[in-house]
């Protein structure tokens, strides 16, 4: 408070920063005021007296942070400043000291800055009361605002969602109405007029090409929705068509519901728009196919020009228009199963829409190109033959495929699918049957192998080239089928082959004239060569013909079924199944191998043991060579019905007079009868280990005949020595000496035959050692052992000299023998 004494010594407090500014707020301090004190009392002065205070505006603050009740009483003011002064009078009249003065003034000087740092306690303190108050009241005043707003907002929400209910309830109550306005608006615009329960079509006033046709499609599909939900559907309108149907007469004067007729309405509307659009794709494309045959006029066109021809360039000008609406079409059907849970009733009618415009584009390309793709299979056929047509057919079809599958896709456009669409492949596979018949045709009459195996091979190849695109999936199926054809015609023709000329081959004594056929082999490889020598040509490709030929003549002097045999099976390999392949080998090389033997027999007969044996032991390496490179095991399980107990089963069964014929159980007497009198014998079937088996039989009897023709008395000697012989040998020294001297003479005399029937039959010289080396080995042991037993013996027929003759007759043996085995280059 300004004015105070005591102020230049302790600086005074300005309070004007807590003033109050508004009137409320003064107003608010002036009852706070009146409610609890009087005006302040006035500070003292500096000599201790109270001063004069002044009451002004400036002090208001001041007045309303006093102390209560004690400061505004005006006795006690009087009282203590009397009291003051009669203490200060007194006062005067005391002598004190200098020190004893300045001591009481340094003193009152403290109690007056006390005082004054009191009053400004008791002030700060009223004003904090204040403010805490006013606080308080901002406190309250902020609470009822914010209740206040929440209640503001809640009714606010609540006026929203009436608002919201409002709305969806205005929409509910208009939806009908717009559907109803749709179906009359429309009508009018797809043409269709209704008058009761009649309907009359007339000219549409809208174009499938205007911007507003996908909106008209959009509002009658949701009517069709609303109306049949609401109506019932398509069920309550058979109903409906039964009822008229029994009484027609009695039914027209029945009026129909809004919504069945309005669904009725909408159907109607749906079927006016969708056939708009029929028109503009599949009306357009009969008539585009039309002009295109009135314009060729039945000429064929040629195959390298028909990606130009009128055939497709008409067809690409027009794929644009109906890709377009086509486009439109499946999109309604997405939107439409997307949306709406029972969009079936609505989507159906653009289902058909789609499958007609598939068929008709489907049915007038097939018109269209058929006649050119029979004639240009013909002419192949005529100008190629069977192998050259199939590969140049199968080709253009591939070819024929991708174009189509391209004009398909802009059409419908749908690049991914056309593979899996039923209709499109139907008609592909269509076009194809005109490959499957010009082949099939050639087939059918084919008995040539080997043009058979080009055909397969050709129709493998081709298949698997066509399927490794979806567009020409069709080309491979019908090339599977023909495969397939091509297969079974060449498995009948080499079955009926290998039937007639190898399992019921019946061999003439030209086919079995051996070895003279091998003889005359030898002359005509010798005059060969002895030409090729004489003309001095040294040219690659002439010596590649002479080897040809000369491979040629040994072919031709092969047993016929063992050429037969190899000849069939070397080409239907690479192009029939391996199962199948498999039987026909297993089948026909065990009657390969038993017309050997056959054969054999015969040979044996007419000619020599040698001979025979030789023959056997020839072809049958040749067959076994020859099918080693196949990889195949010539092995298999035959199944037979064995009826040898059929008889005393029946036997048994017709004794039995308490049969059970009836019984479901297994005392039934005629699943008794069958158990016992019929039973199934199996046997393993192999044919490689037969042929390995004949070809082991017939070296040994090789081996055996050989070795009796040159030393059989002196083998038998020796087995019956070791106890293996059958008869008994006589051990005199005349007749040991006579079976040393034949073995020698017919050593150098069977011996070099003998290798000359080798040569002729076999030409490697390895196989002829081979197969010479058990003979020599035999003999020689034998004579060694009978040598041995000749030094060995004690017997008194023996002298010295027979002794030493025989012993040396054995020893001419092996020299001889060895001299005469070397096989001939």
């Amino acid at each position: 408070v300004t004015g105070t004494p005591g102020a230049n010594k302790t600086p005074g407090v300005s309070y004007e920063s807590f003033a109050p500014r508004s009137n409320t707020q003064v107003s608010r301090l002036n009852r706070i005021a009146a409610l609890t004190a009087g005006r302040a009392a006035p500070a003292p002065s500096k000599q201790g007296k109270v001063g004069s205070t002044k009451f002004t505006s400036t002090n208001l603050v001041s007045r309303a942070m006093s102390v209560p009740c004690m400061q505004e009483d005006p006795k006690f003011w009087l009282q203590t400043a009397e009291e003051e002064k009669q203490q200060q009078g007194t006062a005067n009249e005391v002598t004190l000291d200098s020190s004893v003065s300045e001591s009481v003034q340094r003193s009152v000087e403290l109690t007056d800055a006390l005082t004054h740092q009191w009053k400004h306690t008791t002030s700060v303190r009223l004003a904090v009361r204040a403010s805490i108050n006013i606080a308080e009241d901002i406190s309250q005043a902020h609470a009822a605002l914010i209740r206040h707003s929440g209640e503001l907002s809640a009714q606010a929400d609540r006026l929203q969602e009436q608002a919201t209910a409002m709305e969806q309830h205005a929409k509910d109550i208009g939806q009908p109405l717009q559907h109803y306005d749709a179906v009359d608006r429309i009508g009018l615009a797809v043409g269709v007029l209704f008058k009761g329960h009649q309907t009359v079509r007339g000219l549409a006033k809208i174009k499938v090409d205007d911007d507003e046709f996908p909106s008209i499609l959009q509002e009658i599909d949701e009517a069709i929705l609303y109306f049949g939900k609401e109506s019932g559907g398509q069920q309550a309108l058979l109903e409906l068509q039964k009822r008229q149907n029994k009484s027609k007469q009695q039914a027209m004067q029945q009026p129909l519901s809004g919504n069945l007729e309005y669904y009725r309405r909408a159907l109607v509307l749906q079927e006016a728009a969708l056939f708009l659009v029929q028109e503009a794709v599949s009306d357009r494309i009969q008539t585009t196919t039309q002009q295109i045959q009135n314009a060729l006029m039945k000429q064929v066109v040629q195959a390298d020009q028909l990606e130009a021809s009128l055939i497709y360039t008409r067809f690409h000008g027009i794929s644009s228009r109906s890709n377009r609406l086509l486009t439109l079409v499946k999109s309604r059907i997405q939107k439409l199963s997307n949306h709406y849970s029972n969009s079936s009733e609505a989507s159906s009618a653009y289902y058909e829409l789609l499958s007609t415009c598939r068929t008709t584009y489907c049915n007038c390309r097939e018109t269209l190109l058929r006649p050119h793709l029979r004639a240009h299979m013909d002419q192949l056929d005529k100008l190629h033959g069977p192998t050259g047509m199939t590969r140049l057919a199968s080709l253009f079809l591939i070819r024929l495929c991708t174009a189509e599958t391209g004009l398909y896709v802009d059409f419908f456009g749908e690049p991914d699918r056309a593979h899996k669409n039923s209709d499109f492949q139907a008609y592909l596979a269509s076009l194809c049957t005109a490959l499957h018949r010009t082949v099939r045709r050639s087939l059918v009459s084919l008995n040539d192998l080997d043009t058979l195996c080009q055909i397969v091979s050709v129709l493998r190849e081709e298949g698997v080239n066509a399927s490794k695109q979806n567009d020409t999936m069709a080309a491979a199926r019908a090339m599977v089928h023909l495969t397939e054809d091509g297969q079974e015609r060449l498995i009948f023709c080499a079955n009926r082959q290998l039937q007639k000329e190898v399992i019921r081959f019946k061999a003439t004594p030209k086919d079995l004239d051996y070895p003279n056929k091998l003889v005359e082999l030898k002359k005509q490889q010798g005059q060969g060569q002895d030409s090729g020598d004489d003309d001095g040509a040294t040219d690659t490709a002439k010596a590649t013909l002479d080897a040809q030929a000369q491979l040629n003549l040994v072919y031709e002097s092969w047993f016929p079924p063992v050429r037969t045999v190899l000849r069939i099976l070397s080409k239907i390999f690479r192009v029939v199944e391996t199962r199948v392949f498999e039987d026909m080998a297993l089948s026909s090389v065990q009657a390969c191998t038993q017309a050997l033997k056959d054969g054999g027999s015969f040979i044996q007969k007419t000619k020599s043991v040698r001979d025979a044996d030789l023959f056997l032991v020839s072809f049958l390496l040749v067959l076994r060579e020859q099918l080693s490179p196949f990889d195949m095991e010539l092995r298999t399980v035959e199944r037979q019905l064995d009826f040898s107990n059929a008889g005393k089963a029946a036997a048994r069964f017709l004794a039995n007079n308490n049969r059970r014929l009836l019984s479901m159980s297994t005392e039934n007497a005629v699943l008794t009868l069958l158990q016992e009198g019929v039973s199934v014998k199996e046997s393993d079937v192999d044919s490689k280990r037969d042929l390995e088996d004949a070809l082991r039989s017939a070296c040994n009897d090789f081996i055996e005949h050989v070795v009796q023709e040159i030393a059989g008395d002196l083998v038998n000697l020796v087995q019956s020595k070791s106890g293996k012989g059958v008869t008994k040998v006589s051990e005199s020294p005349k007749v040991i000496n006579k079976m040393l001297t034949e073995a020698v003479e017919n050593s150098t005399a069977v011996l070099p035959s003998t290798l000359e029937k080798m040569s002729l039959y076999l030409d490697n010289p390895a196989t002829q050692s081979i197969l010479l080396k058990p003979v020599t080995k035999k003999i020689i042991r034998a004579a060694d052992e009978v040598g041995k037993w000749i030094q060995n013996t004690v017997n008194h027929e023996w002298n010295g000299e027979e002794r030493a003759k025989a012993v040396a007759l054995a020893k001419e043996i092996e020299p001889a023998i060895k001299s005469i085995t070397k096989p001939s280059k």
